[in-house]
C-alpha cells in the first residue's frame, strides 16, 4: 500500500491546469465587454486570469470613454458566465495527460486538491465526475471571502488536507495570481505554460512546459 505520510500533497488550479478552457474563458470575456462597450486585449485576459475581481475590473476595463463600474462588471461578469456555459460548455476538455496522471497519483498515496477562482455553478458544468472525484478536495471561489491573488483559497484547501506547511506540498498553477495566491499561503509552487511564456511566470519555484514533466519535477 501507498505510504500516505510520505506521499505529497498537490493542489492544482483549475482552468488552465486540468482542463483547457481558458480560450473559452477569454472568448466569452471579450464577448461579454463587447456587448457592454468596451474593448479589451486579450493578453490583459490571460495575464489577470483568476484575480479579476470589481475593484481591479474598474480600472483594468476602463478605456476609450468607457468607465466600468463595480455594478457593470457585476452585469458582465454574470454575462460572461451565460457565454460561457452556453457558447462553449460542450468544448471544454480536460488536458489529454491530465486523467491518467491523477489517476496515477492517487495510486501511489498522494492526496488531491482542485483550487479554482471559478464558481461552483461553472465547475459543475465543464468539470468531468470521473475527474471530480479523484480530488480528496475541491475550494471554488464562492467558498472563500477573497479570491486569487490572496492566500484564502491555498489556506482553505491546506486546512481541508491538514496540511499544516508547505512540506512536501505544492500547488500548480499557470498565471501570477494563482502563483501569487500559492506562495503567499506558504506553498512550494509550480507552474505550467499553457496560457502563458514562462518569463510571466516567474514568480513560481519551477516552471514546467508539459503536464508530462509534472511527476518528475514532485519526486524531486
Amino acid at each position: 500500500m501507498p505510504d500516505k505520510t510520505t506521499a505529497p500533497s498537490l493542489l492544482l488550479d483549475m482552468d488552465g491546469v486540468v482542463l483547457d478552457s481558458m480560450r473559452f474563458h477569454v472568448e466569452a470575456w471579450m464577448k461579454a465587454l463587447r456587448e457592454h462597450g468596451f474593448k479589451v486585449k486579450e493578453d490583459i485576459l490571460y495575464l489577470y486570469e483568476g484575480a479579476i475581481e470589481p475593484e481591479i475590473a474598474v480600472n483594468l476595463f476602463s478605456s476609450e470613454g468607457c468607465t466600468m463600474s463595480q455594478e457593470k462588471f457585476k452585469r458582465v461578469l454574470k454575462r460572461q458566465k451565460e457565454i460561457f456555459v452556453s457558447d462553449f460548455k460542450s468544448r471544454v476538455k480536460p488536458f489529454p495527460e491530465i486523467p491518467d496522471l491523477l489517476s496515477m497519483m492517487k495510486g501511489q498515496g498522494c492526496c488531491l486538491a482542485l483550487v479554482t477562482s471559478s464558481h461552483g455553478e461553472i465547475l459543475e458544468a465543464v468539470l468531468p465526475k470521473t475527474l471530480f472525484s479523484l480530488f480528496d478536495k475541491v475550494i471554488t471561489g464562492d467558498q472563500v471571502k477573497r479570491r486569487k491573488p490572496h492566500p484564502d483559497p491555498y489556506l482553505k484547501a491546506m486546512r481541508a488536507l491538514g496540511i499544516n506547511g508547505s512540506k512536501n506540498a505544492c500547488a500548480v498553477e499557470n498565471a501570477p495570481s494563482g502563483i501569487k495566491s500559492a506562495k503567499n499561503a506558504g506553498l512550494k509552487t509550480i507552474a505550467i505554460t499553457t496560457t502563458l511564456p514562462a518569463e510571466k511566470l516567474a514568480g513560481a519555484d519551477t516552471i514546467i512546459f508539459a503536464h508530462s514533466q509534472l511527476l518528475d519535477v514532485i519526486k524531486q
